[in-house]
Order: C-alpha cells, then sequence, then structure tokens
C-alpha cells in the first residue's frame, strides 16, 4: 500500500528542488528526509530524482509521480473543505480542459452557464494541448475537455466528440493598420500583414487554403497558439487577424480595434469531448444548451 508520508515528502522535495530545502520545510533534517526518499523510491522500485549539480531534477517517472501526487493532495484537500462546511450546499467540482487554441472569449461563453446551476458547481479549468488533455480525460480527471476539433481517431483514447456549433470568421485590426490598406474586402488583405493561428489550431489549415484561393499570397508576419496573444498584437497594429464571428464583437470593444470584412467560407468548429456518448453530466449539458443559443444561423 502507498505511504502517503512518503508521497508527502516527495512531493516537497519535487517542488522545491533541493533536499535542504525541503527539509527546513517539513521540519527535518537532510539526512532524515533523503533517507525517507530512498525508502520510497525503493518502496517502488523507480528512481524519482536526479542529481543536476546542486539541485534535484525529477525523471520522467517522477514527473508522473508528482502529477499524481498534486490530484491526490488536491482530491484530499476538497475533501477536507467538504467536511467543515458539511452544513452547507454541496459544491460538485466541474474540471474542464480546454485545449490552448479555443478563445478564451468562446471558452467563458460556453462555460459560464454551468455556474448557474441550481446545485452549486465549482468549475476548475485546466489549458493545454487536446493530446494532453484527451489523456487526463481518459483516466477521470477531466469532466469534459473544449477543442476546435474532434478527438483525433490516431489517438489511442476512447472518448466521444460532441459538436457545439460552428461560426464564420471575421477579420479584424487596428485602425492604424485599416488606414494603410485599399480595396473592398477581401481584396483589402492583398499584401496585408497578417497574424494567423498556430499550427495546433484546426482553422490554420482551411484558412491559408482560404487565402490562396483569393488568388494572392499572404503576407504571414507571426503565428500564435493563444488567440488572447494574437488579439493583443493585433491591438498594437502587427497585423489583421481572424476571430471566430460570435466572439468579434467582444474583442473589437476589449482591445478596441474595428472590422475589415467577414466570410462564412471559413468555419471556426468547437467540440465537447467526453467520456460519455450520450451527455449526462448536469454541467455538460448547460455548456451544451448554452452552445446552442451562442452559435445562431445568422454566424454558422
Amino acid at each position: 500500500m502507498l505511504n502517503y508520508k512518503h508521497l508527502h515528502y516527495f512531493r516537497t522535495v519535487a517542488k522545491a528542488g533541493a533536499i535542504n530545502r525541503a527539509a527546513e520545510k517539513l521540519h527535518l533534517t537532510p539526512q532524515t528526509l533523503s533517507g525517507q526518499i530512498s525508502a520510497f523510491e525503493t518502496r517502488l522500485g523507480v528512481e524519482l530524482f536526479r542529481r543536476s549539480g546542486r539541485r534535484l531534477e525529477l525523471t520522467d517517472v517522477g514527473r508522473t509521480t508528482l502529477a499524481y501526487a498534486d490530484e491526490i493532495f488536491h482530491v484530499g484537500a476538497e475533501l477536507e473543505e467538504a467536511l467543515q462546511n458539511r452544513a452547507a450546499a454541496p459544491v460538485h467540482p466541474f474540471r474542464v480542459g480546454i485545449a490552448d487554441v479555443v478563445p478564451k472569449s468562446i471558452a467563458y461563453q460556453l462555460l459560464a452557464p454551468a455556474l448557474t446551476l441550481a446545485e452549486p458547481v465549482k468549475l476548475i479549468c485546466k489549458e493545454d494541448r487536446l493530446q494532453q488533455l484527451a489523456a487526463e480525460l481518459s483516466i477521470h480527471r477531466l469532466d469534459m475537455v473544449l477543442a476546435d476539433r474532434p478527438l483525433p481517431s490516431s489517438m489511442d483514447i476512447k472518448g466521444y466528440s460532441h459538436p457545439l456549433g460552428e461560426c464564420g470568421i471575421a477579420f479584424l485590426a487596428a485602425r492604424s493598420v485599416a488606414k494603410k490598406l485599399q480595396g473592398e474586402f477581401p481584396a483589402t488583405l492583398h499584401g496585408a500583414p497578417l497574424l494567423i493561428p498556430g499550427e495546433d489550431s484546426a482553422l490554420r489549415v482551411p484558412l491559408l487554403r482560404w487565402l490562396e484561393k483569393q488568388g494572392w499570397g499572404a503576407t504571414i508576419v507571426g503565428e500564435f497558439d493563444d488567440s488572447a496573444l494574437m488579439s493583443a498584437f493585433g491591438q498594437a497594429g502587427a497585423g489583421v487577424f481572424p476571430v471566430p464571428l460570435t466572439t468579434a464583437p467582444a474583442v473589437m470593444k476589449q482591445y478596441n480595434v474595428i472590422e475589415l470584412g467577414r466570410t462564412l467560407e471559413i468555419r471556426e468548429r468547437f467540440f465537447a469531448i467526453s467520456v460519455e456518448r450520450r451527455l449526462s453530466h448536469p454541467a455538460v449539458l448547460a455548456v451544451s444548451e448554452a452552445a446552442r443559443r451562442s452559435f445562431d444561423p445568422g454566424s454558422a
């Protein structure tokens, strides 16, 4: 059986990066703590740390162990909080993974209704690449993943992709950039500096194909995995950037940019990925229903 005291010692050392610093936090001597870590490694039959100069670095197995340790102690803290507040209404955790290419405004728009359910929900969001989030979903560390594409068939993970909606694309730019452009949209994009999503985004390929279809080459000056960062560069005048039509008004207001034009030929799609073939989690159902209202026919 796992020794949770040893697990606590391991986690503290992993966070501190050195035996001496961890020993101070745990009020142990470095020799005692080092012995406890060695005993833990022997019990597990793996090497958790490797020495790099004066620091201790986690091995691959050590990083996996730390991820589980964080989750174990997080759940323990939730249990303690639930017991201390058992007289109050129970709060159910709703753990959502958000693929880092999904615009923050879309994520908020879809997830906000989960906080208005009759039974209180504690929303826990984790942002990462889809592959990592799907792996966590498969071991039930997440209830749902929001993504801009279905779960790839190449992933050896059992999951189901539920379409939430789709919309066209608007091209936005700072006024200083817009003044320098000529012609009617989409010809106005010819020779314009463009900011586009990074390689992980499902929008990237159809966007590039659409630009090529117009008959002129795009002048790409930046690629971004984070849509908020792309919008910030657009606000500063670095170039024209695409956003989902459903969030264009909010982005224009927040970043003080204007719309150059829009197209329905490029589709931004969003999916809820779950381990359920049919959605049943109340919060996931709230997200799905919110999506039907958000992605109206005018933007689809």
